[in-house]
């Protein structure tokens, strides 16, 4: 099954002009099996999704990119909204209270400003970055990110032993399915993908 793991929508997510039903008739013409809304601070309701998702031959799987004082981090199973900045600390026992799935969403970004080399990081360093301690997974396909930024963050993921996603991160429509995760397994339900996710029956791929 490919999943697009990392998606937002207009209104609820202000930086994203994708129209809801725009966006499951464009999942199905790239021949994505479903995705993940993962607006910012927004969580949508169960009826809303299964609205959205009716009879589109589609699956739609809510999730969260909830704001942390360490960075942005995406959670599934946590059905829970949380407003405002919160420490990555208090979110992760958040995730574990709910038996959730956390990850950290594209931890590198913004070092396309700089470069690495002018910045003295090493991947050493980067391994050091708190919020990859408070996370069961680190996004290592970002739509939205340098390849650079992205070879970082899988370097750092494959050093500290945690499990890389990728998702387009969309917030236009020609940018769905640009990273996608390709599941083994036929997934149903919020917990068939947390399972998954766990177990990491998964590779990464595009759906373009």
């Amino acid at each position: 099954m490919l999943i697009d793991l990392h998606v937002h929508t207009y209104p609820r997510s202000q930086c994203s002009n994708i129209d809801p039903m725009d966006l499951v008739q464009e999942a199905k013409r790239i021949g994505l099996d479903g995705f993940c809304l993962t607006e910012h601070q927004v969580l949508w309701g169960v009826d809303e999704v299964k609205r959205l998702a009716e009879d589109n031959g589609i699956k739609i799987f809510r999730g969260n990119e909830i704001t942390t004082a360490q960075g942005d981090v995406l959670v599934f199973g946590l059905d829970k909204d949380i407003q405002g900045v919160i420490t990555v600390q208090e979110l992760y026992k958040e995730v574990k209270t709910a038996g959730a799935f956390s990850i950290a969403a594209h931890p590198f970004r913004g070092f396309k400003v700089f470069g690495l080399g002018q910045i003295g990081l090493s991947l050493d360093q980067a391994c050091k970055k708190k919020i990859l301690q408070f996370v069961d997974a680190v996004e290592i396909r970002n739509g939205r990110v340098t390849e650079s930024e992205n070879e970082l963050a899988h370097k750092v993921a494959e050093r500290i032993g945690l499990p890389g996603t990728a998702g387009s991160d969309a917030h236009e429509l020609d940018a769905l399915g640009t990273w996608v995760a390709i599941f083994e397994n036929d997934i149903r339900t919020e917990a068939d993908l947390i399972k998954e996710l766990r177990a990491e029956k998964f590779t990464i791929g595009t759906a373009r």
